[in-house]
């Protein structure tokens, strides 16, 4: 009888246990998962919580609350936990890198472009990456990946269909062009190497493309990928400069140039191939948003920041609200005078950490920041600068140095005037598991 009454005890207690550390946790996941309903909400009222770009999407049905999308992310606040499933908090903020995508357990996360709202206006590729133009191939961020590891992947499978398709019999002068080094265009150039193409390489600014253009203290993340003529290469965290480095070395060691500061501006088809005509070139995407006004072509106006450190004792116009605008004025307030200048009356898709530095530099004199005003006209040794929008008031200004980040003009137009077709995608899947 003793014995039946200690096993009832010893089961009682161990229940009991049991159910505390059950409702203990059930406590600290409903906490969470309010914690993150409460961001949500936060994004949502600060235009955060629709993405602009590449982003995860997540199977509610698969998710099994493993947390590992959350952990791989490197950015804060991209995914938490909600009512036991993953989601998106603030969408805006992700920059498509995929480390969600490759460390989820169960395949329950889709990277997509655009939204049921929000489309994004993309060429048309078929599954060999070629237009609609026979002939011509788009791989890479200008194709909506951004992924480094996958834009490579692209740009050496963009070349093998090319090499596949048996199109080297023609009176033009290269059997290839690849209008920009960034991954995909480096990887293009590469495999064209590899399968003994007569190749061009075309860069409108410098090669890497749009990773040239990171701050330099930017963390590239990335992961395992194979460049053709050099091999697999094994990067989880790599800084822009390294890899700059890597591909550098791997252009040279392969005797391939790129053409830099050659802008393509027109792709016309002619007695069975293409002329390529360029200009000097210069900006991101396309080319940087100018504000056209009064003495922007001076040469002290310049549209992004490569070397703060060497820029010291001057008054520095910045103009902008996103984050290249934020983090370079964080850049030049230790040594320079510096004020920064955005249109609205608050900023939007920030990441959080640049709008508590912003904050602090601000409070601290560091930074004069002026917000709903717009820079007016640019002269050698002053700024005009308007508030409260047209009509406003009108202040002029000492100025050394002028900053725009008004963000990049998407290559459209020309995409159309070359013939390629655009669609909108609304929430389409860029990559998914199989």
């Amino acid at each position: 009888m003793e014995t039946l009454f200690e096993n009832i005890l010893i089961y009682s207690i161990v229940f009991v246990f049991c159910l505390v550390v059950v409702i203990l946790y059930l406590r600290r996941q409903k906490r969470n998962s309010n914690l993150v309903e409460e961001k949500i909400l936060k994004a949502k009222q600060e235009g955060l919580y629709e993405p602009v770009s590449l982003h995860p999407v997540v199977d509610q049905n698969t998710c099994i609350q493993t947390g590992a999308c959350i952990s791989a992310c490197p950015e804060k606040d991209i995914l938490g936990i909600r009512n036991g499933k993953a989601t998106t908090i603030n969408a805006s903020h992700c920059i498509g890198h995929g480390a969600c995508f490759n460390a989820c357990p169960t395949q329950a996360i889709t990277l997509c472009i655009g939204t049921e709202k929000r489309g994004v206006d993309l060429p048309h590729v078929n599954y060999n990456f070629e237009t609609n133009i026979p002939g011509i191939y788009i791989a890479g961020e200008l194709g909506g990946m951004g992924l480094i590891k996958n834009a490579v992947e692209q740009g050496r499978q963009a070349v093998e269909n090319i090499v596949k398709a048996g199109k080297k019999h023609h009176k033009a002068a290269y059997d290839l062009i690849v209008v920009g080094a960034g991954p995909a265009g480096i990887s293009a150039s590469l495999n064209a190497k590899k399968h003994n193409l007569n190749c061009l390489t075309l860069e409108q600014e410098t090669l890497g493309g749009t990773v040239f253009n990171f701050p330099r203290s930017k963390i590239v993340m990335t992961s395992p990928m194979d460049l053709p003529l050099h091999g697999k290469l094994k990067l989880y965290e790599t800084s822009k400069s390294e890899l700059l480095d890597l591909w550098k070395s791997v252009i040279q060691k392969n005797n391939i140039t790129i053409k830099e500061n050659s802008k393509v501006e027109t792709i016309v088809p002619e007695d069975g191939h293409f002329r390529v005509e360029t200009l000097g070139g210069d900006g991101r995407q396309g080319s940087p948003r100018k504000l056209n006004i009064p003495g922007e072509e001076l040469e002290k106006v310049a549209y992004r920041l490569l070397e703060p450190e060497l820029i010291s004792g001057k008054e520095v116009m910045v103009v902008g609200g996103g984050d290249s605008a934020i983090e370079s004025a964080l850049l030049l307030a230790p040594n320079n005078k510096v004020i920064l200048s955005y249109r609205g009356e608050a900023f939007s898709r920030i990441k959080p950490q640049n709008k508590e530095k912003i904050d602090e530099a601000v409070e601290k004199g560091l930074v004069d920041m002026r917000l709903n005003t717009n820079l007016e006209s640019i002269e050698q040794d002053e700024i005009t600068l308007a508030s409260g929008g047209e009509g406003g008031e009108k202040t002029r200004l000492k100025n050394d140095l002028v900053y725009i980040f008004a963000g990049g003009e998407l290559p459209t137009q020309f995409l159309k005037k070359v013939g390629l077709q655009i669609t909108k995608k609304f929430g389409e899947a860029v990559l998914k598991h199989r």
